[in-house]
């Protein structure tokens, strides 16, 4: 892989990562509510899934989904749907105790799973898997090569995101303010999922 290929990877891995999406916005809310140890496992799931995904559109599975218009639209409407499930949730956490009732929490094989409901992640894997693997004589050194970046990427941008959520848990949960100040932090990251799944039912 030349340096133009592995700097080009690398700003789409920066743009596409640290960007606001699904993954990044339930990292910061699970943390502002249930606290950094609780948002940990999604955040681990997130690259484990990524991977998956990753490996299948490499072998050509995603290109088989992107092709069928019937799965396609069963990975939108499915992805969709559980988002905007995922946003009524935060939009109901008034205080961190009514989050946690409320199951305001994402196990880790539901983060997995998130990925392969997420469109937009396996239109981004079909384009690095287009872009720097496929017809390429050394596909499978390539792919050893792009994966471990994709998953630190994947990892250290919801590792960033799910620590400023911890440093705003003390402030939203301010015996003062807390009720106002979480309900109205929940709300926004609530309408940032509903604005995501809008934006990933366009696709």
């Amino acid at each position: 892989m030349t340096a133009a290929e592995l700097t080009a990877l690398l700003l789409l891995c920066t743009a596409a990562s640290f960007t606001p999406g699904p993954n990044t916005t339930l990292s910061t809310a699970l943390a502002a509510n249930l606290g950094f140890k609780r948002a940990l496992r999604f955040v681990l799931s997130v690259p484990v899934g990524w991977g998956l995904l990753f490996s299948l559109c490499a072998a050509g599975v995603g290109t088989l989904v992107m092709a069928v218009p019937a799965l396609r639209l069963g990975v939108q409407v499915l992805g969709v749907g559980y988002l905007l499930w995922l946003a009524l949730k935060l939009w109901r956490a008034n205080t961190l105790a009514q989050a946690d009732a409320a199951q305001l929490k994402v196990t880790f094989w539901q983060g997995v799973m998130l990925q392969f409901l997420n469109i937009k992640a396996w239109m981004l894997a079909l384009t690095v898997v287009a872009g720097w693997l496929a017809g390429r004589d050394d596909m499978t050194h390539r792919f050893f090569l792009v994966l471990p970046i994709l998953l630190v990427f994947g990892l250290v941008s919801n590792l960033t995101y799910a620590l400023v959520g911890t440093l705003l848990r003390r402030w939203l949960a301010d015996a003062e303010h807390g009720g106002r100040r979480l309900r109205w932090f929940n709300r926004s990251m609530a309408a940032v999922l509903v604005l995501t799944a809008a934006w990933m039912a366009t696709l």
